[in-house]
């Protein structure tokens, strides 16, 4: 087996377009969880970003404390790639890092002119504790301690999981803190749901994922929605016509009355509830356990196995519903499509819109490679004009004194207009922080919460100094 990368950030922002990673934490460990290597590392913030008051104090992260690393964000993540090259194939996996850390690491490569996909490819995988963590709970009630909120519902907030369970938690949110309580979660999950556990080893690769979806004639899995999981006993109809995720059939439902129904009506009855399709996310590491698993859920053992299984039979066989299926979605992306946005995308948000080519990818290691006064040189090589642009901002933070003072103008002007704005705009702005630090200012007064008012005083003076050196521009 190959070994696994548990990995975790602190941010300036929980926008992954315009916050900053400031901390890593990261620890590589073969397949027993044994710790091999650790990657501990935190930077100063970039000129230029302005970050949320509040992400500050959930870190524990002074402007003192990033204004004196010794790391600009840029050399903490050329360490960071160098560490994870040098530790070679692996399985990516953290705490809701699928939807967060990842995405932040995505976009932050390509910020920084590398290729933002190296979690899952050339042969790198990726998994997440927190959809495990539920999956387990469920199959195996009481795998994992929880705390439970007023609505009844488990909390899957690692800084309270990790002391229910018995894990050394001292620096929550610090990230190589958050990364260890992750790795002790993962090793309880392995001993006390062993079949959750190797059912995920199965589906971190989401080729692999699709696979056993559509080999199996019917399967058990689970999604979260309103603080709770649920589990669904599913068949494969067919693929989605644009993202490519399975759609399944709730086999709680009796297939025949919507196998022959004539396409307008199917496509009405699909946009009531509940629904009889499901997607089933295959590149977000769902866990897929045998049908058998249904029997421990009423909804499903009434029916029985044996009736569930003649559905599934029923629904794979029916090929023209497959079609209609695939029919009605299509149209339904069509829709989406004319009523989509026309507002230009910022280059940072871009990274969806198209990918980079093999061309500009082959020109991203000789921009690193090569000496500050060389990369100038180099970002004229790239034909993406986004690439060029990121290129150029690199240098604004890291040597400003090598641009032609017209492309430190322009950038400076940019950033400037950017942070001063009194519109409501999609990154942090001056304006904005001086308001979330006076609400937060007036609830922890009320708490006589003196720490966290001495960080809102550092945070005010280090945005007091960034709006003098902007205004200027």
């Amino acid at each position: 087996m190959a070994n696994f990368v548990f990995y975790d950030f602190e941010t300036s922002s929980s926008n992954k377009y315009w916050g900053q990673i400031i901390q890593i934490g990261a620890v590589l460990t073969n397949d027993n969880l044994d710790e091999l290597d650790r990657f501990d590392a935190r930077c100063r913030l970039s000129p230029g970003i302005i970050p949320e008051a509040m992400a500050l104090i959930v870190n524990k992260s002074s402007p003192q404390m990033l204004k004196n690393s010794n790391l600009s964000h840029y050399e903490m993540i050329r360490q960071f790639v160098e560490t994870l090259k040098r530790w070679g194939k692996a399985t990516y996996i953290g705490f809701n890092s699928i939807e967060f850390d990842e995405e932040f690491l995505r976009c932050t490569l390509f910020q920084t002119l590398e290729y933002p996909y190296i979690t899952s490819t050339n042969g790198n995988t990726r998994g997440d504790i927190l959809s495990l963590a539920r999956a387990a709970n469920l199959y195996y009630p009481n795998t994992l301690k929880n705390s439970v909120n007023e609505k009844g519902n488990d909390v899957y907030k690692l800084d309270q999981m990790a002391p229910l369970n018995g894990i050394e938690h001292g620096d929550a949110h610090s990230a190589i803190g958050d990364v260890m309580a992750t790795v002790g979660i993962a090793k309880i999950i392995s001993k006390k749901a062993p079949n959750v556990w190797k059912a995920s080893m199965l589906t971190m690769d989401k080729t692999q994922s699709l696979e056993i979806i559509k080999k199996e004639l019917f399967f058990c899995t689970n999604e979260y929605f309103y603080g709770r999981s649920r589990p669904y006993v599913q068949t494969f109809v067919c693929q989605h016509p644009q993202y490519q995720w399975p759609l399944c059939f709730d086999l709680r439902h009796d297939p025949i009355p919507y196998l022959s129904m004539p396409l307008k009506e199917l496509e009405a009855v699909m946009k009531k509830q509940p629904k009889f399709i499901r997607t089933v996310r295959h590149n977000k590491h769902p866990v897929i356990m045998n049908p058998t698993y249904g029997d421990n859920f009423d909804e499903y053992k009434i029916i029985g196995l044996s009736k569930l299984e003649a559905r599934a039979q029923l629904v794979r066989e029916n090929n023209e519903f497959a079609k209609k299926i695939q029919s009605i979605k299509r149209s339904e992306v069509e829709e989406k499509e004319q009523t989509k946005s026309q507002e230009d995308l910022y280059n940072e948000e871009s990274i969806y819109a198209k990918f980079t080519t093999a061309e500009d990818n082959k020109v991203m290691p000789e921009f690193h490679s090569v000496e500050w006064d060389k990369k100038l040189s180099v970002i004229s090589k790239f034909k993406d004009e986004r690439l060029q642009y990121f290129g150029k901002k690199l240098l604004y933070m890291e040597k400003p004194e090598l641009l032609s003072k017209e492309e430190y103008n322009l950038i400076h002007k940019d950033i400037a207009k950017k942070l001063l704005s009194t519109n409501n705009e999609k990154w942090n702005t001056i304006p904005r922080t001086y308001s979330e630090i006076d609400t937060l200012r007036a609830k922890f007064e009320k708490q006589d919460d003196k720490e966290k008012l001495k960080i809102l005083d550092d945070i005010n003076a280090y945005v007091e100094d960034l709006e003098k050196h902007y205004s200027s521009a």
